[in-house]
């Protein structure tokens, strides 16, 4: 089986975010980065299967130079091989666009399922996973917990709302979006980091795939912090009714609880 994992590097989750001129997009100058955390899962999901029904990972990256160093982690962790898509623009691109390369490269690869994160931390548009599986015309589930294969087929476990699961069954191949949690990630090991250094890392352009850059459907106008005000807000009735109508406040409302 062929498994092919998109991956994006993101700011990492420590970062203390500026926001660039003209407010359309963070400062990227002093930042460290990572790989994405969902994308993180569904890599190790791909491992997982490798190791229990054997077959090949193959990590495809869209993204700029300094992206190769996340693509070296994906493959200390144990991916087979990697397609890096030199794309400088590619921090900002929407998800069509992104889709539209990853598609172009993934047509090359005949792949038997394709996996990528649920979204991505930076963005958190959630379409890249759906909008790549109607370019390439596979059937595809998203906020998935569980992949197993049957025959020539695949089982999957969807999560819900309000703790309901759905089970779904699927021919192969397909694509997956896959729910954070869904396992416990592995580390990358000394002997793994090192065999990384000898594994193949395919370079592309947007060119090469015959994608044009085009214009964006999706444009960012503006980044800007939250504002932060301050509300008082007394409680009549009994400390008991006070305490229920607090409760609710932060339930619903501040979404604490």
């Amino acid at each position: 089986m062929k498994i092919v994992v998109a991956i994006k590097q993101v700011p990492a989750r420590d970062s203390q975010l500026r926001i660039a001129s003209p407010s359309r997009w963070i400062e990227e100058a002093d930042l460290s980065y990572e790989i994405n955390e969902p994308d993180a899962y569904a890599l190790e999901e791909a491992l997982q299967m490798k190791e229990k029904h054997g077959g090949e990972v193959v990590v495809l990256c869209a993204g700029p130079a300094r992206a190769a160093q996340t693509i070296r982690e994906a493959l200390a962790k144990g991916a087979d091989r990697a397609i890096h898509i030199e794309n400088e623009e590619a921090g900002a691109a929407d998800p069509l666009g992104s889709a539209r390369l990853l598609a172009a490269a993934l047509q090359r690869e005949a792949a038997d399922l394709v996996l990528t994160g649920l979204q991505s931390d930076d963005l958190g548009y959630g379409q890249t996973g759906p909008i790549l599986a109607e370019l390439l015309g596979l059937p595809h589930a998203t906020i998935v917990m569980q992949v197993d294969v049957q025959g020539a087929g695949i089982r999957v476990k969807r999560e819900l709302e309000d703790g309901w699961f759905q089970h779904v069954d699927m021919p192969l191949p397909a694509l997956l979006t896959i729910q954070s949690g869904i396992n416990k990630l592995r580390y990358a090991t000394l002997m793994g980091i090192k065999k990384a250094k000898t594994k193949e890392v395919k370079r592309l352009t947007p060119a090469d795939l015959g994608v044009p850059a085009g214009s964006p459907s999706l444009v960012l106008e503006r980044i800007y912090l939250p504002e932060r005000t301050k509300r008082t807000q007394l409680f009549d009735g009994s400390p008991k009714e006070a305490a229920a109508k607090l409760v609710e406040k932060l339930k619903f409302e501040a979404r604490v609880l």
